[in-house]
């Protein structure tokens, strides 16, 4: 029975149901979510959770899906993406205090401020993914993360707005409270404010070019999701599985890059297991070689990693 012949009752306006995941992910992979709602304020992502929550649905907080994998199996319950791009800044003394929504794209944002002659953020020069998103993740390359320009940042958890400072994040490398399992059916990040400085636009535009070269001079073509495993302490999580000898080993569609190990492509058509496959076979190598655990940079959204 489809989701159409199964819809609950005071849905929320605008829900849609049965909706591919696919198109929302970097890796063009996933079933479709038995139901899908995009709000573009507090108010209707409030509503649209508590909806959820009354009929005991699992939740899940979708940004720019960059780091993603679905399962190929319908998602039992709500997915939800919020689209509030809105960017605001204020002066606060010798620096710039910016409010930047979630749902702005980072490296659209990290441009967009340079050109207005505002550092801090030119790290993220071609960053995939959702302010949101890197919030959460303490996204970061290039010798800067989130971690060490945000301010504060306001959040929903239960249809009240809170706000958190950055201490409250609890950052680490590549990850924060709101990463672990769980914490996005009850919090999810609305706004957050960054505290950035005044530099010259050309200066800001000749560092951020050369990110760009260097991004593209490691990043393989194709649907990907980017680094798949975090660096180990002193290791990069590529060399690795290079070094075990996995580099273009092709499960399915799915490939380990030859230009970047800690790249999985999907050549076309790749299904989540062909992923989540090649996932065990890179850790099982490098453990056995080199005596180190990969752990993932990626979210795999339960039930995926469950079932395979």
């Amino acid at each position: 029975m489809s989701s159409q012949q199964q819809q609950l009752p005071d849905a929320p306006a605008g829900l849609r149901y049965d909706e591919p995941l696919a198109r929302y992910t970097s890796w063009r992979i996933g079933g479709p979510a038995r139901y899908f709602f995009e709000a573009t304020t507090p108010e209707q992502l409030s509503v649209a959770l508590a909806w959820a929550r009354r009929h005991d649905l699992p939740i899940c907080i979708l940004g720019a899906g960059t780091n993603t994998l679905f399962c190929d199996e319908p998602y039992p319950g709500l997915v939800v993406r919020y689209r509030d791009q809105t960017i605001q800044h204020e002066p606060a003394g010798e620096q710039v205090r910016v409010r930047i929504a979630a749902g702005a794209a980072m490296a659209n944002t990290a441009r967009r401020l340079a050109r207005q002659g505002l550092a801090g953020l030119e790290w993220a020069e071609g960053l995939p993914g959702t302010v949101g998103g890197a919030i959460i993740g303490n996204a970061g390359c290039y010798g800067g993360d989130v971690a060490m320009v945000l301010s504060r940042a306001w959040l929903l958890r239960d249809g009240a707005i809170i706000e958190w400072q950055a201490t409250d994040f609890g950052y680490g490398y590549r990850t924060s409270v709101l990463k672990h399992a769980g914490a996005e059916q009850t919090t999810m990040v609305l706004t957050a404010e960054f505290m950035l400085t005044h530099a010259d636009q050309e200066l800001l535009a000749e560092r951020m070019a050369r990110t760009s070269a260097q991004r593209r001079q490691s990043t393989p073509a194709g649907q990907s999701c980017g680094s798949v495993f975090k660096n180990p302490p002193g290791e990069s999580a590529g060399r690795l599985i290079e070094a075990a000898g996995l580099k273009g080993t092709r499960r399915g569609a799915a490939e380990i890059a030859d230009k970047h190990a800690n790249y999985i492509i999907n050549r076309g058509g790749a299904q989540s297991t062909d992923v989540l496959s090649l996932i065990a076979l890179a850790r099982e190598r490098v453990a056995h070689q080199f005596g180190i655990e990969l752990e993932l940079e990626i979210r795999i959204v339960e039930g995926c990693a469950r079932s395979h």
